[in-house]
Parts: structure tokens; C-alpha cells; sequence
């Protein structure tokens, strides 16, 4: 046992990526089998992070979720914020503005709408939940906008980790919510073709919620809607560490 945690410990980093692996595998099959795709498998992974996580600082009594955990320590770089960003950027790489453009001023204006009342629904929420500091309001706020800005809002104003699992979370709530609603109020809103497609990715803003509320509605609007939420993704990063926790600075710090 002792060879065993050695090797696990010396490949922290290779151990982290098997085993994120296997939980991503295991959510994308029950996301097939259980829900019919309607709740996406990349929301079931990150609830099942979540977990582990969680039941990680209860086991051990750390502060670093699962990577406090010896044989699962390569998490902690793996988590850290050097393969976030990365994450964020290579998403990024995908989108093409010479196609966003297409939709013309009403996408560029749904982004920063999306953006701005999603964070003002979190932070009522948040101050709603008792908080009163504005590290911790802006990172729940930047939450309700996705999974993860969240995290890199909270990164950047200091936040607790209490607080940005709660930004997670929020996040991951909202996927789930965009992922089953969409087919329901697609017809209503006449979301059937690209440009609404792009406008309600701009709106919205989860990628992993929009993409597959969309491959449900009409597979061929997905890289429309995915579009504008990849750069919504962005936009969110930019906005909330800066602007909009100044603003909720002045607010409650004053």
C-alpha cells in the first residue's frame, strides 16, 4: 500500500486527469441514461466534484476538498487557477467574431443584458443568504452568471471557498435550468433559427446549459447559441471582478 501511494502521490497530476476522466465518463452515460440528455453530464460532473470535495474536508478535517486527500493530491494543481484559465481560454479559441457579428448590435447588446441581470439576480440572492461584504456578494452574483465565473470572480476579490462553492453551485442550478426549459419556451420565444439562437446564448450564458438545451430544441442552432455563450463566458470575467464589484463596493462598503 505504502508503493502504491507513492506512485499515486509522484503522478498527482496524472491521478487528478484519470480520475476526472472516469467521473465525466460516468456523468455523460447517466445523463444518456437517467435523464435522456436533459440534464447535461458536464452539470451531473461538477455536482459529483462538489460531493467529493466536500466529503474530502470531512474525511481529512483540510481545507483543500479532495487534494487533502494524500493520494489524490495532484487535484490541487489541477484545480488551481493556471488549468481554469486555461480552460477559459481554449474555450474562447473556438469562437469566431466575424460570426457574432452577424447578429448585429441585438447580440452585442443581449451579452452585456445577460451578463448584468444575471449578476444583479445573484446578489440579491446573496444579500437575501445574510451576506453583507462585497467580495462575497459580487462572487455570487458573478455565480448566477456561470460556474465559472464564479470561481475566477471570486479568485480575484478575495473571496471565501465557502463562497465561491456557493457561486459554483449557483452556477451549475442555472445550467440545469436553461438545460430543461429551453425546448419548453423555445416555440414562444421563436427561437428557431440562428440569430435568436445567438441572441439567447448572449442572454443566457451557460454554455453547457444552452448547447444542450439547444441540441434538444434544433441540434443545428448549438454552435450558434454556444457562441455567443463562450464569449458571454468572457464578458463575465472581464465584468464582474472589475466594474460591477466596484459598484457593489460603493454600495455596501461605503
Amino acid at each position: 500500500m505504502d508503493y502504491i501511494t507513492t506512485v499515486l502521490v509522484k503522478n498527482g497530476l496524472v491521478v487528478a486527469f484519470l480520475v476526472t476522466g472516469v467521473v465525466t465518463y460516468c456523468s455523460e452515460y447517466l445523463s444518456r441514461v437517467l435523464t435522456n440528455k436533459k440534464i447535461p453530464g458536464s452539470a451531473i460532473a461538477i455536482f459529483t466534484g462538489l460531493v467529493l470535495a466536500y466529503i474530502g474536508g470531512m474525511v481529512t478535517g483540510g481545507t483543500k476538498g479532495i487534494a487533502d486527500i494524500q493520494q489524490l493530491s495532484g487535484f490541487e494543481l489541477m484545480g488551481g487557477a493556471m488549468f481554469r484559465d486555461f480552460a477559459i481560454v481554449s474555450t474562447a479559441m473556438g469562437a469566431s467574431f466575424g460570426i457574432i457579428k452577424k447578429t448585429g448590435l441585438a447580440g452585442i447588446v443581449s451579452l452585456f443584458v445577460g451578463v448584468i441581470l444575471s449578476f444583479t439576480v445573484g446578489a440579491i440572492i446573496a444579500v437575501a443568504m445574510g451576506y453583507q461584504d462585497a467580495a462575497s456578494i459580487t462572487t455570487i452574483g458573478a455565480g448566477a452568471c456561470t460556474f465559472v465565473v464564479g470561481p475566477v470572480t471570486g479568485t480575484a476579490v478575495g473571496a471565501s471557498s465557502e463562497v465561491v462553492a456557493i457561486s459554483i453551485a449557483a452556477g451549475v442550478v442555472k445550467s440545469i435550468l436553461v438545460t430543461i426549459g429551453t425546448p419548453f419556451v423555445a416555440r414562444f420565444i421563436g427561437l428557431n433559427n440562428p440569430q435568436a439562437a445567438m441572441i439567447y446564448g448572449g442572454l443566457m450564458g451557460t454554455t453547457s446549459g444552452v448547447a444542450a438545451g439547444l441540441a434538444a430544441t434544433d441540434p443545428k442552432l448549438v454552435p450558434y447559441g454556444a457562441m455567443t455563450a463562450t464569449f458571454y463566458t468572457g464578458l463575465g470575467c472581464l465584468l464582474c471582478p472589475s466594474i460591477l464589484y466596484i459598484l457593489v463596493k460603493l454600495c455596501f462598503n461605503s
